[in-house]
């Protein structure tokens, strides 16, 4: 009987390890193979899969490389940034794949098939990601389907427009608070050279903070040190294939990572508790994000007499983890990127602060006086352009899917490149790399010819909630500074375009300020 229990135990060992051994062998080698034959046979080209590593050692070797050193100032970024996708192209052509891990990345050039993602939300959805990668933060950005629409449709009175014109005073407190600082600087020396990156990023998280929580920079200093962290992070784990259940194991980066997403969490839970306990002493203001979201979450509840209408507080959290890190990104980037440019562009500096003294002068600028700023408007689309904060969007298919005339089995990511586009010459023409904001004279569908080959914020139903909060945040900042400074380069300023989540100046932008 002992022998029969034995032989029964051997028998199950042996029938775990091989059903595990199976699958593992299945997700690192036969799904993908069978993946790449499904591409290949409907005339894609790409790389060759390599077990469980595809294309990631050679992709990250590449990255590493090009932030090695920085670039002579060119708008020509594209081999700098996205190295290992731009060989890719010109090696395979457009609509060509990659490999990260064993996953098929295919690349996608053609505007209509772009189109065609962004519009099916329901079925190209967002890639799931690493499951650290999570911990930063959820929301909106990430949520699929259902999900996504109950969350959109809470979020959404928070960013029309009406309530959007109601934070123009907190934006212009914080742009105020670091014009102070510069010219408190300025008071000694007539011109000073200032890295001014830190000072932007300062701006928009003081925004950030006191038009989605009432709060200013200071208080919400904590949140936006440890997510910055967090970015760093994640960005390490990125760049290595994902393991199943490797989150579980306790490597001190797993260990500060998960330590930090708590740490977050119980920050901004006090900052939601706090509200919570004011709205139902009746001395909520209604008039930050958070208010509003909890104000919008409070009636569907109530309209549905169903809590499952409305958002949970985990949810609450996610969401407000999201404004913090995406409310002060795209702003601060937009910002630097426009500075540098117009630092090397003197002419449309002085046409920009031209503008500003004809709509307003030297006084505050109001909502419908900033919606004058047609100049300053084609400058930002054209930094977007040529800067956009976000490189690649990224969509997966879940099923089998109709895409054109592909049929695109399940388990396939999708790259749209905004970057490549934006800097196409067979779309911009000849000119694609030049900083020249009059192709947007006429608006950005003239620009385009009508054709998506131009999406900063996204494009259909998942296009970025808050571009007009970024956008007239960034015309109130720009105004400002126009008002009161010149800046042009360095010679310290080091051109290095360089990801970080968005588009980021990697050494800084050092540039040359003057008190007007």
């Amino acid at each position: 009987m002992e022998n029969l229990y034995s032989l029964v135990g051997v028998l199950c060992t042996t029938a775990f390890l091989v059903f595990w051994g199976w699958r593992i062998l299945n997700w690192a080698w036969f799904k993908p193979k069978k993946l790449e034959k499904c591409l290949r046979q409907q005339g894609l080209r790409g790389t060759s899969y390599k077990l469980l590593f595809g294309d990631i050692k050679e992709y990250v070797k590449m990255e590493q490389e090009a932030r090695s050193k920085p670039i002579n100032f060119t708008n020509e970024i594209v081999p700098r940034v996205i190295p290992f996708v731009d060989k890719t192209i010109k090696n395979y052509g457009k609509n060509s794949y990659i490999w990260l891990g064993p996953t098929p990345s295919l690349l996608l050039m053609d505007p209509e098939l772009i189109k065609e993602v962004l519009n099916k939300s329901f079925n190209f959805l967002k890639p799931p990601g690493n499951p650290l990668s999570n911990l930063l933060a959820r929301g909106l950005a990430s949520y699929e389907r259902d999900k996504w629409a109950k969350h959109r449709k809470l979020i959404n009175p928070a960013f029309q427009l009406e309530r959007v014109k109601l934070m123009l005073p907190a934006f212009h407190t914080s742009c105020c608070e670091m014009l102070s600082k510069w010219e408190k600087i300025a008071s000694t020396e007539s011109s000073f050279e200032l890295n001014v990156w830190p000072y932007l990023q300062t701006l928009t998280s003081d925004a950030i903070s006191r038009t989605a929580f009432g709060s200013n920079y200071e208080e919400g200093r904590q949140i936006f040190e440890l997510q910055r962290e967090q970015t760093n992070l994640i960005l390490q784990v990125a760049q290595t294939v994902y393991i199943p259940g490797w989150r579980f194991v306790p490597t001190e980066r797993n260990k500060r990572i998960k330590k930090i997403a708590k740490q977050v969490q119980s920050l901004v839970m006090d900052i939601i508790d706090n509200r919570m306990k004011l709205m139902k002493e009746g001395k909520a203001r209604n008039d930050d994000l958070l208010d509003i979201l909890l104000e919008s979450n409070s009636k569907e509840i109530e309209q549905h007499g169903n809590s499952k209408f409305g958002m949970s507080i985990h949810d609450v959290i996610e969401e407000c983890k999201l404004f913090y890190f995406a409310g002060q990104e795209t702003t601060s980037v937009l910002l630097v990127w426009t500075m540098i440019l117009l630092s090397k562009h003197l002419d449309w500096q002085d046409r920009a602060r031209d503008e500003v003294q004809q709509v307003f002068g030297n006084n505050e600028p109001n909502f419908d006086e900033l919606n004058h700023l047609k100049v300053i408007t084609m400058i930002f689309n054209e930094v977007l352009r040529l800067y956009p904060p976000g490189v690649i969007l990224g969509r997966m298919t879940r099923e089998e899917t109709k895409l054109g005339e592909l049929t695109l089995p399940a388990g396939v990511q999708l790259f749209l490149p905004a970057i490549l586009l934006h800097h196409d010459p067979n779309i911009w023409g000849d000119d694609a790399n030049e900083f020249k904001p009059e192709r947007f004279s006429e608006g950005i569908l003239k620009a385009t010819k009508g054709q998506l080959t131009y999406f900063p914020f996204g494009w259909g139903p998942r296009i970025c909630i808050g571009q007009n909060f970024a956008m007239l945040e960034a015309k109130m900042a720009l105004a400002l500074m126009l008002q009161k400074f010149s800046f042009e380069l360095s010679t310290l300023y080091a051109h290095a375009p360089c990801t970080v989540i968005t588009l980021q100046p990697q050494y800084g932008a050092q540039l040359i300020l003057r008190k007007l």
